[in-house]
């Protein structure tokens, strides 16, 4: 379509330059003509046969009214459409630190189809994977961004009016960055900093102002989330046993002296105040008392972000954001577009606990919030998965009501995907045995892919279910939804492919272990034979993985999902190996299906916070994988 905009266009030129090829429009003077006036108030797209007019405030604001504009003249010639944005800032925290780095190409794709929705703000998670020229070792062959890179990245979103904002560690979370012998003298516990430690400071804003440098933003977010073992490591020896409040403020006020001398606004993660307020260290404890000469002593000028991805009760957040307002300055809300869960995107959980906490949000008067898209374990889930979550952050930030129809068409006209096919993918882990939108976070596409075939930890726990039926019609319905979903194609043939290998991989181990219960020595030959034409089919999954990768990924992070699938294959080639000894008569027994199959009662966390059952090593084996 060509369009001449004229008016207040200065400003977005660089933006509408971008952004015109993928709306498929044409600048000309001889084109439709659209005025474009900046203003205070509402965003405003209107048309009549003679022209049309778009009215934005911010930036931003204008990026959203022009795909408003051009999706309402795809329907109608005559319109008028107003909204007023709930938010002053609204967007995305996308993890690149566990596992998967995302490439320049695949942050600029992200902030196009933010700029559509209206989204403003964005942070790139990095523990460890941004570059520190200090310390070499800091993010060493883990896809670390360089300074131009991330420089360029923020050039473009600022074409937009989006705001890009460091977000680092800089107390707990950082594994990764303190395994080299470098952090030898800085480092509490494995995953935690030395607090009160001079060097440790040295380290610290050595990471603010490699982490800072590259961006226009002066908000830098310094994390301090989940330090469960503050204190308690190289720290206890060196002072004996302290109060973690005192030890927590102690290295806040330090840090913060540090970001504002290099003129930076920090935020930090609100939880290690409410845990150590709880008599039972729990985050959401209602009945937390932080004591008023804590409140007292935090430092000023530091905002605090309230991470909730839970809770189903508009109540509860709006009774939690009142908590956080007693610490004297404006909460920033972060949600969750469950990106985490394993191998497939947690829409129904999502979706639930997004519309109560932003409805809350509205009430409460917040006018920040953002939506985590976290990559625990291997960041199995590509992030672009999660879109639709996106999506549904953006409109609450421009209505007080959600109109689902409107819903799936806004997603439509900014991302090219199907509102209906992406919330299909909810069906990996909301299988039979799995409550209604999933609220108790199952995971079972995840652990029905790595589990072993012959060992079988979950198989006591799914042995009734109809497995194979669910995961056979999800491959026939995504087959079908991958036609619809070009601008998504690799990403629905990756999932079409998964649940036809869960349709043959889901019962196996329970088939094997039954059959060999009963001797069934033709069943067994059978099943023998239909492991060798499965190897085959997780080979082919793993180059779509492959594929789906390395289109947003930098290469960095990929040998761990290869080595997992590697696993895999090299487990089902040894299960034929050892059923193919006994049939033969080779062995008198095959101690694998002669152990008992129990009922998988891991806990979800782990001692010190670690992930629990839901990570892969837990999942292949019952014996130590890494010790």
């Amino acid at each position: 379509m060509k369009i001449h905009f004229y008016g207040d266009i200065t400003e977005l030129e660089k933006g509408l330059e971008v952004i015109s090829h993928d709306l498929n429009i044409e600048r000309s003077e001889e084109g439709f003509p659209i005025c474009v006036t900046q203003t205070d108030g509402p965003l405003t797209v209107s048309c009549c046969e003679n022209g049309g007019q778009i009215s934005f405030q911010e930036k931003i604001h204008f990026f959203r009214a022009l795909g408003l504009w051009l999706q309402e003249f795809n329907e109608c010639n005559e319109f008028h459409v107003s909204e007023t944005p709930q938010f002053n800032t609204n967007g995305v925290m996308v993890d690149v630190s566990r596992n998967a780095v995302m490439m320049v190409e695949g942050i600029r794709s992200l902030l196009r189809k933010m700029a559509l929705m209206g989204l403003n703000v964005v942070m790139m998670y990095t523990e460890d994977t941004f570059t520190v020229e200090k310390y070499p070792y800091f993010g060493y062959m883990r896809g670390r961004y360089s300074e131009k890179e991330l420089q360029a990245c923020d050039d473009y979103a600022n074409h937009f009016g989006i705001e890009m904002i460091p977000c680092i560690q800089t107390l707990a979370h950082l594994t990764e960055a303190l395994k080299w012998n470098y952090a030898a003298n800085i480092k509490d516990t494995s995953d935690i900093l030395l607090v009160g430690n001079e060097e440790t400071y040295e380290f610290i804003e050595e990471l603010l102002k490699a982490a800072s440098r590259p961006f226009r933003s002066s908000r830098v977010h310094i994390g301090m989330d989940e330090a469960h073992q503050l204190g308690l490591g190289k720290y206890l020896e060196h002072n004996g046993y302290q109060k973690r409040f005192d030890i927590m403020n102690q290295h806040l006020h330090k840090v913060v002296e540090l970001a504002e001398k290099l003129s930076l606004k920090p935020m930090i993660w609100s939880d290690m105040y409410f845990r150590l307020g709880s008599k039972t260290g729990n985050y959401y404890d209602l009945n937390a008392q932080i004591p008023n000469d804590v409140i007292e002593s935090m430092p000023k000028g530091v905002q605090f972000v309230y991470w909730d991805y839970y809770h189903t009760d508009e109540e509860f957040y709006r009774t939690f954001l009142q908590k956080h307002k007693e610490f004297g300055s404006e909460p920033i809300f972060a949600g969750g577009v469950w990106t985490w869960n394993g191998i497939a995107p947690n829409y129904g959980k999502t979706i639930a606990t997004t519309n109560a906490a932003l409805g809350a949000c509205k009430k409460e008067g917040i006018t920040e919030v953002f939506a985590t898209m976290w990559g625990d374990n291997g960041a199995e889930t590509h992030p672009f998965s999660g879109l639709a979550g996106l999506q549904l952050f953006a409109e609450h930030g421009y209505g007080n009501e959600i109109s689902q129809d409107r819903l799936a068409k806004r997603f439509a006209f900014c991302t090219g995907g199907n509102w209906d096919d992406f919330l299909v993918l909810n069906e990996f882990d909301e299988t039979p045995g799995v409550s209604k939108d999933n609220l108790h976070e199952s995971h079972p596409s995840k652990f029905l892919l790595w589990q072993d075939v012959l060992h079988g930890l979950y198989d006591a726990n799914i042995r009734s279910l109809p497995l194979k039926e669910h995961y056979a019609s999800l491959a026939a319905r995504l087959e079908t939804a991958k036609e619809r979903n070009t601008s998504f194609s690799e990403l629905f043939s990756f999932y079409t492919k998964l649940a036809f290998v869960l349709s043959v991989k889901a019962e196996i181990g329970v088939q094997l272990k039954s059959a060999y219960d009963l001797k069934d020595k033709q069943e067994l030959t059978r099943l023998t034979a239909k492991l060798s034409s499965l190897r085959t089919l997780v080979d082919d999954l793993r180059k779509l993985h492959r594929s789906l990768w390395f289109s947003t990924m930098k290469p960095f992070g990929w040998e761990i999902i290869d080595i997992r699938y590697g696993g895999v294959l090299s487990r089902l080639e040894s299960a034929e190996y050892r059923l193919q000894q006994w049939l033969d008569g080779n062995l008198t027994c095959l101690e694998e299906l002669e152990a008992e199959r129990l009922y998988y009662d891991a806990p979800w966390k782990m001692p010190e916070g670690a992930l629990g059952r839901n990570t892969y090593h837990r999942i292949v084996t019952a014996g130590g994988f890494s010790s």
